[in-house]
């Protein structure tokens, strides 16, 4: 699910005009990178993934157990706008949503994926169920900006979000009376062909597959990032005429199994305008792919990439940061893997250190400091003890010295 920010900086480049290869004028001064926010993950442009990127992370702790800081939680609910939409990014929350901001259904979906499952956030929650609702498309799925054409990994997303928030996804209907079920069979491409068994992502743009077909196999399940392992797929992965939205998501697991089973890894297509025509190891899809497969019940066939990742994988998520953790942190939780010992790489610990520190850490660390002041303190009132206790003997051995000479 990672194709859907780069496409939004992408975007956002040639909206705003910037030249994406070199130019022959004197280059501008630097501008320098805005201060990364108070409890935010990550210490990049928070712009177009600000909230992702923290739905993601507080997500993937909550996963494995760590109680993220409080003030990330409030970061999070802070950028929420009072209509109950998460904008990608807003930098003063101290001021209303203005008119103009775009809001982001991926970054509210993922938003009420992570505060559902915290707890303790009701009526954040209930707020963003109400807004994802009111601007379901009439074909019953969702686009990324409201307005737009519905795509398969933002209806996805939503479906995750739904459930997480106790809804029933088949029950929230368009005013068309459309499901987002009925929405996601619109991207599933037949068996046979280039693409066959995948979802694309709009039915306009067949070329993306991978991306959208692994979040489509996981909303067809009605389940959202964190996915835990199916019952095997006895259908294995040969891909079968279907018209239920169960049989997409096994053609579309199919399909995954099928481009992974070279070589254990998804690539990426080179970006417009780059020099190198080559593709690279996509590291982030590879990992989605995982989680899909896990779900559809094809454990079998996620090990090859997994052992991938495992191997391959500790460079990329420290460079790409938070979301990058937690997307590997999926899938070794959905692969029933530590992800504490993710081929020697802890996800955690370095998830963790992207942030604030949790507060179990923090209460450690606490502790540890309060043990070792005690310890400190108990050392010094232990030296001068024993030097008192050495100045009385040497008193009483002094006193009877001269009490035996005046003999």
């Amino acid at each position: 699910m990672t194709v859907r920010r780069s496409a939004a900086t992408l975007a956002a480049s040639a909206v705003l005009c910037v030249a994406v290869g070199p130019v022959a004028v004197a280059a501008p001064s630097p501008t320098p990178a805005p201060a990364t926010p108070s409890g935010l993950y990550g210490t990049g442009d928070p712009t177009y993934d600000g909230v992702w990127r923290q739905s993601l992370a507080l997500l993937a702790q909550d996963t494995v157990g760590v109680k993220p800081a409080a003030k990330a939680v409030d970061w999070l609910t802070g950028q929420q706008c009072d209509g109950g939409a998460f904008p990608s990014y807003r930098a003063d929350t101290a001021k209303p949503c203005d008119v103009k901001l775009p809001l982001d259904s991926n970054a509210t979906a993922a938003a009420v994926q992570a505060l559902a499952a915290l707890g303790g956030q009701d009526a954040a929650v209930k707020k963003s169920v109400g807004w994802l609702k009111s601007v379901q498309n009439a074909d019953g799925g969702w686009s990324y900006n409201p307005g737009g054409a519905s795509d398969a990994n933002s209806t996805s997303i939503v479906i995750g979000a739904l459930a997480a928030a106790g809804e029933k996804p088949d029950g929230v209907k368009s005013k068309g009376g459309k499901t987002p079920y009925d929405a996601l069979l619109t991207f599933a491409q037949p068996c046979g062909g280039k693409n066959s068994g995948a979802f694309v992502y709009q039915p306009k743009q067949p070329g993306i597959v991978a991306d959208s077909t692994s979040a489509a196999v996981l909303g067809a399940h009605g389940m959202g990032f964190v996915a835990t392992a199916g019952a095997k797929d006895a259908k294995g992965t040969v891909c079968e005429k279907s018209t239920t939205v169960e049989g997409a998501a096994h053609n579309g697991a199919a399909y995954l199994a099928t481009a992974l089973a070279k070589t254990g890894h998804l690539n990426t297509a080179p970006m417009p305008g780059s020099e190198d025509p080559t593709e690279k190891p996509d590291f982030g899809n590879t990992a989605d792919a995982v989680v899909a497969l896990s779900a559809q019940g094809l454990g079998d066939q996620a090990k090859k990439p997994l052992a991938w990742l495992e191997q391959n994988s500790a460079a990329w998520a420290k460079g790409a940061g938070p979301a990058a953790y937690a997307q590997l942190i999926f899938a070794a939780h959905a692969a029933g893997t530590d992800p504490k010992s993710f081929g020697g790489t802890d996800l955690v610990a370095g998830l963790n250190a992207t942030g604030p520190a949790p507060q179990k850490a923090a209460a450690a660390e606490k502790s540890e400091k309060k043990d070792s002041d005690s310890d400190s303190g108990m050392g010094v009132w232990w030296i001068i003890g024993v030097f008192f206790i050495a100045s009385v003997g040497v008193g009483f051995l002094i006193s009877g010295r001269r009490k035996n000479q005046q003999r």
